[in-house]
């Protein structure tokens, strides 16, 4: 059995983009020296801390993300403050990252190795 290593990130007092980007790194495997493009060859990813992260008002209010039903006239505009009271900051990290990480089919596999914790 193949031993998998776990890459844990600490988020207390960092800020979003900086954990973001080096959560994105390690889940493509960029980190690596056996790195494809065309294959998922990340590590599982674990931010801990993730309600310690440092983050000023006038940043969380600036921060915006969309999110679509599916219907016409469906596509919500969110704030990062309305994301941060519904679902904490764990969501922002993870939404963070979802737009680091390249748009292609690969993309699904690697937010699955991806692991959160307050």
């Amino acid at each position: 059995m193949k031993n998998i290593e776990k890459k844990i990130i600490d988020a207390q007092d960092r800020t979003l983009g900086r954990v973001a980007s080096e959560t994105a790194m390690s889940l493509m495997g960029k980190t690596k020296a056996s790195f494809e493009r065309n294959k998922y060859c990340g590590m599982p990813v674990k931010v801990i801390n993730a309600s310690k992260l440092r983050i000023t008002p006038k940043k969380l209010a600036g921060i915006y993300h969309t999110r679509y039903s599916g219907i016409p006239g469906g596509l919500r505009i969110l704030k990062g403050t309305e994301t941060m009271q519904k679902k904490g900051l764990k969501e922002l990290i993870k939404l963070a990252t979802y737009q680091m990480l390249p748009s292609n089919k690969l993309r699904r596999t690697m937010m699955k190795n991806l692991k959160i914790e307050d």
